[in-house]
């Protein structure tokens, strides 16, 4: 078939190389603008741009989806588009254009975690099963009707990084089958109950502050699941401290009060929250490198007793 494709990040690369590896068309790509990073602000090219150019496709970054982006999609008169982590919603007037109309691959089962961060609030809320979703889209957030899922295990060591990996993986093999599917029309639809469905918004730097009145199993998701971004935070002696997966249970029942330093070990700071402790291995002060943290409390010259957190 022939394809427009519209992604950003790495998560769409995949899906790029593997509908390109299938033999599909590409008229066109479409992905966000480039953005300016690092200290001098130099403007640079998303993942999916980048793969695009290699494979010499014809590329379009619109601010936003209006007349010309309308235009450009009438002219490369797709069969199908195909978005996986684009970043915007698409209008009626486009979801109409391609005759297999557009197509999602969803990194969550549908009708969970619907929205912008669907792998990391899965491990952040502590889910045990997540997954992909192949849906055809319509003008709503993720509402759309599936047309294939796949259920992956979220391991214990998981984070945002190796979930993400492995679900664009899936999301990927699973696509090129459901595209068969669809061009043979034995594509099953299948509407989502929407009394089911839960929200992942975008990721702020504020959702990952660390709470330590919360449960230590709480934390440790919270960890593993905003790593590495927006990673997961705290405070000490004033200055900002980046925390790394994975947190672990402490052996000790503290009843000192949350973000109290129970102890100093090998295997790192002994913190009290909400049911007992948690054990940091690492820790990072802002504008510093990662440190074992009873390396950084050595030299920091940290004792128990001290505070972490507001």
């Amino acid at each position: 078939m022939n394809v427009v494709f519209m992604g950003t990040p790495d998560f769409g690369t995949v899906i790029l190389n593997t509908l390109k590896d299938a033999g599909h068309g590409l008229v066109g790509v479409f992905c966000q603008p480039d953005k300016a990073k690092g200290r001098d602000r130099a403007p640079m090219p998303p993942p999916v741009k980048q793969c695009a150019l290699d494979m010499g496709c014809s590329i379009m970054q619109p601010r936003r989806l209006g007349k010309k982006s309308l235009a450009a999609l009438r002219e490369m008169n797709p069969d199908v588009v195909i978005v996986a982590a684009y970043g915007r919603i698409l209008p009626k007037t486009i979801l109409e254009i391609p005759r297999f109309g557009c197509i999602n691959v969803h990194a969550s089962l549908l009708p969970k975690y619907r929205g912008a961060a669907p792998i990391h609030w899965a491990l952040a809320n502590g889910e045990a099963l997540t997954g992909v979703t192949i849906m055809q889209m319509d003008e709503g957030l993720d509402t759309g009707d599936m047309l294939a899922s796949q259920a992956t295990n979220i391991a214990s060591q998981d984070t945002a990084s190796t979930l993400h990996d492995r679900l664009a993986r899936i999301g990927a093999d699973l696509l090129v089958k459901t595209l068969a599917d669809v061009e043979a029309g034995a594509a099953q639809a299948t509407p989502q109950e929407d009394g089911l469905a839960t929200l992942a918004p975008i990721l702020t730097r504020e959702d990952g502050q660390v709470d330590w009145s919360w449960p230590a199993a709480k934390i440790a998701d919270r960890v593993r699941g905003f790593y590495p971004w927006p990673g997961a935070t705290t405070s000490f002696r004033g200055k900002s401290f980046k925390l790394f997966p994975f947190v672990q249970k402490g052996q000790e029942d503290s009843r000192l009060a949350p973000g109290t330093i129970a102890s100093i070990t090998a295997t790192g700071l002994v913190v009290a929250c909400g049911d007992g402790t948690v054990v940091l291995p690492h820790v990072q002060q802002a504008g510093k490198r990662r440190m074992e943290a009873c390396c950084w409390a050595s030299g920091a010259r940290v004792e128990p007793g001290e505070k972490l957190g507001a």
